[in-house]
This record gives structure tokens, C-alpha cells and sequence, in this order.
């Protein structure tokens, strides 16, 4: 009888701070914050913060300005994305060195399928081998299904391993709330709670054929399968591909005419076309996004009648999704998303 199969997660530790401390040795120990263009007096949103900076509610998408409130004596830097990439290449042909199905799913996370007696070892073999090519650390949330391996990771971090598997997923999970689960956010957890769901056994025993009612056909039962970590989908090789391209822009000050969103957002499209052009990918769906002043946001999008790199259409396809919105308040940010052919031209 051959060794059991198991799914691991791997995730680096605030990847992006890390990599810039690796840069700064002197950042060792202090708080770091990586965003726009690093300066916290001008708009923008938190990319990053190391775990010295979280402390202080230091979070990703927080303004820069609310972040320098929060830790006034932290190190903030810009993003530099090569970078992160440089790094990211080499951790994932760390972990192909392993005997594995590797999928890496960002710069700093993949799943691996392994058949190891002990993985708790190889999760451990992973970290060490990760340290010495790269010097940085990274969480292993091991599971018997990437559900339970990606929400081990969790707690694994900083720097450790964790196994939740069926055995053990009702101790650890059951009374836990529902945004606990991968996939359920705030919005959907508040509109659980109005159905008196409040917890990951409260879901997990609701009635599917209510949840479809409430959420759609598709999500409803997903949710009550999430809530039971039930999860089939399989560790697929291969490189990571990207699902979309998108571009925005921080206005440091806010945008009252309309025409002038209009034109921020074709120009926005028209460098989203570029990038989809180099992706080698046709776009087959144009969202906006708008954050109002002082940081409400919205999004709207448009499906293209046919698969298309060509810049007219997608920024005719954005112009589209824009009028979604109803003119007349501030505008802080826009942004353009084209969601990105998965078969490829």
C-alpha cells in the first residue's frame, strides 16, 4: 500500500516586506509598509505591512495615509513588483525540487500534491530548503484537500506548520464565524448573520435548498460545502497564469467632473489593452472600478461579444461598464480590469 496523498500549502511570510528587508538589512525589526509610491502623504493603499506594522492595524487595501495614523514611525517604500518576481521565480523552483505536483497560485503561495508518510517532515524540508535558497521564511498548512491546506496556512503563520484535515476540522473550524472560510467575505458573512448564520457549524447545518434561495443555485450549496470543507479540486501543474491585467490610478485630488473620469478610464483601458497584448491572452470581459470619496467603492463590468486584444474595443467595452455608475459624486480612484481568456488566442 503505497504512502498516503496530501495537499500542501505553502505560503511566504509578508513576502513583499520581506523581500524588501532583504534589499535593507537595516529594516530588520521595524515596522514596513510597502504602497504606491511610498510616500504616505499622497494617495494611495497598502500593498504589504510587515508583522511589526500589522500590530498596530496596519492591513492591505488600508490608505497610506490611515496606515502612517495608525504607525507613525514606520518604514513606508514603493512597490516594485520585478523584484517580488525575481524572488517569487526562484521559491517556486525551490519547491519543484521536491517530489510533488507543484501550482503555484501567486508570487508567494503554491499547492503541492504529495504521497508522504509524514508530511509534518517534508513541510518542514520545504521550509528549510526555502530559507537557504532565498533567506526567507514561509507558513505549510498541510490538508487532505487544498480547502483545508489553504486555512491551515493560517494557522501555521509565522513561520510554522499545520495539519487540518476531516479528523479535525469541527474542533478547530466549527465554532469559528463564517468569514473564517476561504472565500466568504464580509459582505456575505453580514448577509449570513441576517439569516441567524453566524458561525462555520451554523452553515454547515443550514438548509441548502434556503441558501440557494438567498445566494443563487450555484453559490448556495457551495457555501454549505465550504462550510463542511469539502473540496475536490485537484493540484494542477503548471505554470501560474494570470487571470486578468489591471491598471488604476489615485486621483490627490478628487475628480467632480465626469468627463474627466471618462478620460482617466479610457487611458486606463488603452494601457490594460497594451499589457493584454504582451499576456498574449484576449481579454473576454472589461470591469471598472470606482472608489468614491471618501472610500466607497464600486464595480461594474461588461463581457465582449467575442475575445479581443484590440485597444478600441476594450476601452469602448470600459466607457460601457462607466456608465453604470451615476455621475455627480467625487471620485478618489478608477481602475480598468480585463479578465483574461483561459484557453488563450
Amino acid at each position: 500500500m503505497g504512502a498516503p496523498r496530501w495537499v500542501l500549502h505553502v505560503d511566504l511570510d509578508g513576502f513583499i516586506a520581506a523581500v524588501e528587508r532583504l534589499r535593507r538589512p537595516e529594516l530588520v525589526g521595524k515596522p514596513v509598509v510597502v504602497g504606491g509610491t511610498g510616500d504616505p502623504t499622497q494617495r494611495g493603499v497598502v500593498a504589504t505591512a510587515s508583522y511589526e506594522a500589522r500590530a498596530f492595524g496596519v492591513r492591505s487595501g488600508m490608505p497610506l495615509r490611515t496606515a502612517a495614523r495608525r504607525c507613525p514611525h514606520a518604514v513606508f517604500l514603493p512597490t516594485d513588483p520585478p523584484a517580488y518576481e525575481a524572488v517569487s521565480v526562484q521559491v517556486m523552483e525551490t519547491l519543484r525540487t521536491f517530489p510533488a505536483v507543484v501550482e503555484v497560485v501567486g508570487w508567494d503561495e503554491a499547492f503541492l500534491d504529495v504521497a508522504v508518510a509524514d508530511p509534518e517532515d517534508l513541510a518542514q524540508r520545504i521550509q528549510h530548503a526555502v530559507l537557504a535558497r532565498t533567506a526567507l521564511t514561509c507558513s505549510v498548512g498541510i490538508g487532505d484537500n487544498k480547502l483545508r491546506a489553504k486555512l491551515a496556512t493560517g494557522f501555521a503563520k509565522p513561520g510554522g506548520v499545520f495539519r487540518l484535515t476531516e479528523a479535525t476540522w469541527w474542533p478547530v473550524m466549527g465554532r469559528r464565524p463564517t468569514h473564517a472560510l476561504w472565500g466568504v467575505g464580509d459582505k456575505t458573512a453580514r448577509k449570513l448573520a441576517a439569516l441567524g448564520i453566524r458561525t462555520v457549524a451554523d452553515l454547515a447545518a443550514s438548509d441548502v435548498g434556503e441558501l440557494a434561495r438567498r445566494f443563487g443555485p450555484t453559490m448556495g450549496p457551495w457555501l454549505r460545502r465550504l462550510a463542511r470543507g469539502e473540496d475536490r479540486t485537484p493540484v494542477a501543474a503548471g505554470p501560474y497564469v494570470a487571470k486578468s491585467r489591471s491598471r488604476e490610478t489615485t486621483f490627490q485630488r478628487n475628480l467632480t467632473d465626469w468627463d474627466a473620469v471618462r478620460a482617466e478610464v479610457a487611458a486606463l483601458a488603452r494601457r490594460v489593452a497594451q499589457d493584454v497584448v504582451v499576456e498574449g491572452r484576449p481579454a473576454v470581459r472589461v470591469g471598472v472600478k470606482v472608489r468614491w470619496a471618501p472610500f466607497e467603492t464600486r464595480t461594474r463590468s461588461v463581457g465582449l461579444p467575442t475575445p479581443s486584444s484590440e485597444a478600441a474595443v476594450i476601452e469602448a467595452a470600459a466607457l460601457t461598464a462607466l456608465e453604470g455608475f451615476e455621475p455627480g459624486r467625487e471620485v478618489r480612484l478608477v481602475g480598468v480590469r480585463a479578465e483574461l481568456d483561459r484557453a488563450g488566442p
